[in-house]
């Protein structure tokens, strides 16, 4: 470990990120969210301004109190590996680590005003140094990207709606603020892991530190390799009811399931986006101000729709049936209505079904369309991928 020109700062075999966005690494859905957010000049101000309202203070005193605090004092290895996280994603002020005695595995990133970082014995005790830097730099993740201070706002926007539940049709509308609320939870989960996967840069320890915090510190017992076949057999398997129920045990959750996080993130580590990461080709913080929102969310509902199409889960592969035929319906009666009222060939009449009401017998040929091929073939313009 040496010094370098940024001062005490772990000196790793590991790429840096000088002046990384968190849109270099967040999730479509999650990106999409935040972009929009950030253009309300003065949000987050407004809601840091009233920072004194909410429980932040008495968090920070509890946790100032009751839990020990990550420093060259104490707990040094996790204190180097924060320094290193924020080093390589270039986090300007490292936030304070706290340790706190729990047996269960957690770690969190929260505060509206400054980010602070939470880890449980437990996650401490369970994970070797290589798995506990990619969860540290999931934290770290989630405080470039801004979660703590939206994740604040929306939670007190929630609980203020909460307030006003007796309004006509308010338990509606709170029940769907909170499912979409938790939406953006779990993508948010992706796109930390992404960041913990840019900061510790060993695909195999991220998806070990997902292991074991499902499985528990048996790692003699487990394998990676079949604990992403679960992934694989949880999306396919079943049927119709499987879906809804899959469906129905993921909507209370603020986190996507394990297996679920170790096989997104072992997708992006494979993807084209991640490779120019560490190429060094990555969009700049210093371009934020001029991300288009309409993109994002247009990127967003890519990846949405693109869920569909390839996924192997029965529901959204009849989803993706439906919305495919769907898509050639329009485009059959797309090129019927043309056929019938785009006009034809020498005064000759479409019937509808490819054949001309007049013209030589059996010349096979309809009014808009081309010799031996139907004219609602699909092939029209109207036609859609679904």
């Amino acid at each position: 470990m040496t010094e370098n020109d940024q001062g005490n700062v772990p000196s790793r075999q590991r790429k840096r990120f000088p002046g990384i966005s968190s849109r270099a690494y967040e999730h479509p859905a999650d990106r999409s969210a935040l972009v929009a957010l950030r253009k309300l000049s003065g949000f987050d101000t407004a809601f840091k301004a009233l920072s004194a309202l909410l429980p932040e203070r008495s968090l920070r005193l509890l946790y100032l109190s009751d839990s020990v605090r990550v420093s060259d004092a104490q707990f040094i290895h996790l204190n180097d590996m924060l320094r290193d996280a924020c080093y390589i994603l270039d986090l300007e002020k490292v936030p304070p680590m706290y340790v706190v005695q729990d047996p269960k595995p957690n770690a969190m990133c929260i505060g509206l005003d400054e980010p602070i970082i939470v880890v449980t014995t437990g996650l401490v005790e369970l994970l070797d140094e290589e798995e506990m830097r990619a969860v540290v730099g999931h934290e770290v993740g989630h405080a470039l990207s801004g979660h703590a201070v939206y994740r604040t706002v929306l939670l007190f926007l929630t609980n203020l709606a909460l307030k006003i539940a007796w309004i006509p049709l308010g338990t509606v509308a709170i029940t769907a603020i909170v499912t979409a609320l938790r939406e953006w939870f779990r993508k948010s989960e992706l796109s930390a892991d992404r960041a913990g996967l840019l900061v510790g840069q060993d695909v195999r320890a991220s998806m070990r530190g997902l292991m074991k915090i499902a499985g528990g510190n048996h790692l003699h017992e487990m394998n990676v390799d079949a604990f992403l076949a679960q992934a694989d057999e949880y999306e396919k398997s079943g049927d119709l009811r499987d879906s809804v129920l899959k469906i129905l045990n993921v909507l209370p959750r603020s986190h996507p399931f394990t297996t679920v996080r170790a096989a997104e993130l072992k997708k992006w580590s494979e993807s084209r986006d991640f490779q120019r990461i560490m190429d060094g080709h990555y969009p700049k913080r210093s371009e934020d101000k001029d991300t288009s929102v309409t993109d994002s969310f247009r990127e967003s509902a890519g990846h949405y729709a693109d869920t569909v199409r390839t996924s192997k889960d029965p529901l959204l592969k009849l989803v993706g049936d439906i919305a495919g035929g769907a898509g050639d319906l329009a485009g059959d009666l797309g090129g019927r209505l043309r056929n019938r009222f785009g006009g034809g060939q020498g005064g000759q009449k479409a019937d509808g079904g490819g054949k001309a009401d007049a013209g030589p017998a059996g010349d096979g040929k309809g009014a808009g369309g081309e010799a031996g091929k139907p004219a609602g073939d699909g092939t029209g313009d109207g036609q859609s991928e679904g």
